[in-house]
């Protein structure tokens, strides 16, 4: 009986999934691209532990000066303050890897480049830890007018994997929050 419940959901989810693979085969950047170009949509990125990964990615399409204002490699405090408007206390009581500074960050970087989407990554890439935060504790967050979403990722592998993976979260994030999974639903 369970099986029987079961198959009609394994069946939606595997073409749901097919559908996805074959709509960002074209890779995650470009359907990227051209959803922030369809929506008339301008990006700005705040970078922690990423370190620029997003806003490379996202120029490396050709005419992404259509979409992209500009990104800013916050990774210190210091910098997460002055260039993302993240406030200090906010650091101090919750950490600088945390969701609320995730955010602030995306919130903020949103604000300051006067874009429609802030864009925004923080995590513990290491090879030590950043206390309280682990290694591979991982925040994306993403703003626009439709509100502010986030994600919480316990990454495994190398320091540059972690990072890579945080960017790739990131741009995913972005894309559902672009609509990019309707889009695929609908050219499927």
């Amino acid at each position: 009986m369970a099986e029987q419940e079961i198959k009609p959901i394994e069946v939606k989810l595997e073409d749901f999934f097919t559908k996805m693979l074959s709509a960002i085969g074209k890779t995650t950047d470009d359907e990227i691209a051209s959803l922030l170009r369809k929506g008339k949509s301008t990006i700005a990125v705040a970078e922690s532990v990423t370190g620029g990964l997003i806003s490379s990615r996202l120029t490396a399409i050709a005419g992404a000066s259509d979409y992209f204002i500009g990104g800013v490699v916050c990774y210190h405090n210091r910098s997460k303050v002055m260039d993302a408007g993240v406030s200090p206390s906010l650091i101090s009581k919750h950490g600088p890897v945390s969701r609320e500074v995730a955010v602030a960050m995306a919130e903020g970087i949103r604000k300051r480049m006067i874009t429609e989407i802030g864009l925004a990554s923080t995590g513990a890439a290491g090879p030590k830890p950043l206390p309280p935060a682990p290694v591979g504790l991982t925040f994306v967050a993403v703003s626009s007018s439709k509100g502010t979403d986030f994600k919480e990722l316990y990454l495994q592998g190398t320091r540059g994997e972690i990072r890579e993976k945080a960017a790739q979260a990131a741009l995913g994030l972005l894309w559902l929050h672009l609509g990019g999974e309707e889009e695929t639903l609908k050219s499927g």
